[in-house]
């Protein structure tokens, strides 16, 4: 049994990693703003993790084996916290991205083109860490998402005062509704419906990884290894927006229908013009086995199939 503490945790495979937790006799600790009430037999700090004198005074005595932290997505949120739990903690986990790997943002050039990324291109502890920007705005953050967790883990990275792992995840799919950021729900809504879907010119694969494989992933990082450093989360069998397309047609009955964007417009999510596509090795060679993205993408799309046509009923 160990003693973890969750930031976040309130919904998706958050949730389900603190179902994970406590299924395996782990003393859990949810911490967020109170949302939502976290699973029967977790402790619930009420706290704005943004508010440190709150965040400490929540905290008390309060120490844990391992942080797992679901919502940073700030260097200003990683100091704080790293303030905080700084004695408090010899393990901080902390949920990345694969957007830290966006060739718009991130200096790609020594991967060939095409290669899956390895941790390595982007070192964590070498990132530039710029406090004075405006991360308290939301709209700056969100414009600014893969940058503000690669300054995060940033952060983290230079911290002496815990062991750290950044867990680089991959796009997030299946559970239906649950999946909150719409973006199969998109094109399962688009093929449904007949209508067109917009894609670029050319479309370069991406890696996607299951909501649940991701919760077994965070559970093996936080109580099963020791392993610092970026980790990246991704199902084998990397997929473009038409091979997406063809699973969802393959489930739905209907054909997808494509329209090229034009210069400058934006295309459905999924239709990538870079490619960011990471490489799993690593995971695997710590011993954590992944499913093929196949194995598992005809059911999460057969979710999102339910929830459609649920929605339309409404």
């Amino acid at each position: 049994m160990q003693r973890i503490s969750v930031i976040g945790g309130s919904r998706y495979f958050g949730k389900l990693l603190v179902e994970r937790l406590l299924a395996g006799g782990h003393q859990v600790t949810v911490i967020n703003r109170g949302s939502a009430p976290p699973p029967a037999g977790a402790e619930h700090l009420v706290v704005d993790r943004d508010d440190e004198a709150a965040l400490i005074a929540a905290l008390g005595s309060r120490t844990f084996d391992v942080v797992v932290d679901q919502v940073c997505y700030t260097p200003v949120q990683a100091a704080i916290a790293a303030r905080a739990f700084s004695g408090r903690t010899r393990r901080y986990v902390m949920t990345s991205t694969i957007e830290v790997y966006d060739p718009a943002t991130a200096d790609l050039r020594t991967v060939p083109p095409g290669t899956p990324v390895p941790e390595e291109v982007v070192d964590a502890s070498t990132w530039r860490v710029a406090m004075d920007r405006p991360w308290h705005d939301a709209a700056y953050r969100e414009a600014h998402y893969a940058e503000g967790k690669r300054q995060a883990e940033a952060v983290f990275a230079r911290h002496r005062g815990f062991g750290f792992a950044a867990v680089r995840s991959a796009h997030v799919l299946g559970g239906g509704a649950a999946e909150f950021t719409g973006r199969l729900a998109h094109h399962v809504e688009h093929i449904t419906q007949g209508t067109q879907i917009t894609v670029h010119a050319e479309t370069l694969p991406t890696v996607f990884i299951h909501h649940e494989e991701l919760a077994d992933l965070l559970l093996w990082a936080a109580t099963l290894t020791d392993v610092t450093g970026p980790i990246n989360a991704c199902s084998d069998g990397p997929l473009d927006v038409h091979d997406l397309g063809a699973v969802i047609s393959a489930q739905a009955g209907r054909k997808a229908v494509y329209r090229r964007a034009a210069a400058g417009e934006h295309a459905s999510p999924f239709s990538l013009d870079r490619h960011y596509a990471m490489s799993n090795a690593r995971a695997k060679e710590l011993g954590f086995s992944f499913s093929h993205t196949t194995d598992w993408l005809p059911g999460a799309v057969a979710e999102a199939l339910v929830d459609t046509a649920d929605s339309h009923h409404r």
